[in-house]
């Protein structure tokens, strides 16, 4: 048949029709994507005695991986482990009270309050039980977080963390002395450099630096004093799975392992040498999978 003009026309309009019909479904699946990404990754904020809780939310389901940082940190500490950790499990990552985007007012910077706040973010997320995984000051927030909610604490994930005081009373008063004076971000900020390992990416050191100088000093004070109460150190034990990972450092007494075995019976135990205190983000990969493979030995969230 000898195509006219006519059906020449009729035929490039088809495939103009076919064109923007093939643009709009790639749009379409674009969008949707985009907003079931924007739907797993949420910023929210709880409240606490009147305070905002400042937390993100990846993912879905009634059990969750909870990660809480450490002394004058904030959620940015956790950014390089995130999408890993998100794919295995419904994650969500703390502000504490006084840290990074929350709310700073003028009380006590205890353990307990910071127990409370992750509670307090669990039931605003609808979270039933989850996995805490605390870095550094974390690891006693965790563990008061336990003792007032065991039946929703199903492990705990230590981060460099301690189950007994960081450091004797003349050391800690020495410490509190600098950051009590006028020259505090100094002091702290010079503290937290030393504790730099010696991987960490200038960037990721700036973070550091950032998130300390965004904390007022009444909470500096408050959450180390808060830290360094006698009555959080008890010997009373915890009866769920631990994994705890430390950096290869003389900080730790030469019966760590001994000691923190004698809390949790049920501890995986590894110290990673190389490594400084932010040893997640120096090796944020391996850090996942550490994780990842402890929850999977313990049968713990699964999708």
């Amino acid at each position: 048949m000898k195509l006219t003009a006519t059906h020449i026309s009729t035929i490039r309009r088809m495939k103009c029709i076919r064109i923007l019909l093939l643009v709009l479904c790639v749009l379409v699946i674009g969008a949707t994507a985009t907003a079931q990404k924007q739907s797993q990754t949420e910023s929210r904020f709880a409240t606490l005695d009147g305070a905002r809780i400042h937390y993100q939310n990846y993912g879905q389901g009634r059990e969750a991986l909870v990660l809480i940082h450490g002394w004058t940190c904030s959620i940015e500490y956790w950014r390089d482990v995130i999408p890993d950790l998100s794919k295995r499990s419904r994650v969500i990552a703390i502000d504490l009270p006084g840290h990074g985007q929350s709310d700073k007012p003028q009380v006590a910077y205890t353990m307990d309050l910071f127990a409370r706040a992750v509670d307090a973010v669990m039931r605003d997320a609808g979270v039933k039980r989850a996995v805490l995984v605390g870095h550094s000051m974390g690891t006693p927030v965790a563990r008061q977080f336990y003792r007032k909610y065991p039946q929703k604490t199903l492990a705990i994930v230590i981060v460099d963390g301690a189950l007994r005081p960081f450091g004797d009373k003349n050391l800690m008063d020495g410490l509190m002395a600098g950051l009590r004076g006028p020259n505090y971000k100094e002091a702290g900020g010079q503290m937290l450099a030393g504790m730099a390992g010696p991987n960490l990416a200038p960037e990721a050191k700036e973070r550091i630096q950032a998130s300390y100088l965004n904390t007022p000093q009444y909470v500096i004070i408050s959450a180390m004093e808060g830290m360094v109460d006698e009555s959080i150190w008890g010997p009373d034990k915890i009866n769920v799975p631990v994994l705890a990972i430390l950096a290869k450092s003389p900080f730790w007494p030469a019966d760590t392992e001994q000691f923190d075995r004698s809390i949790a019976p049920q501890l995986d135990y590894q110290v990673w040498e190389g490594v400084g205190h932010f040893l997640m983000m120096e090796r944020p990969k391996e850090f996942d999978a550490a994780v990842i493979a402890f929850l999977d030995k313990n049968k713990l969230l699964k999708k």
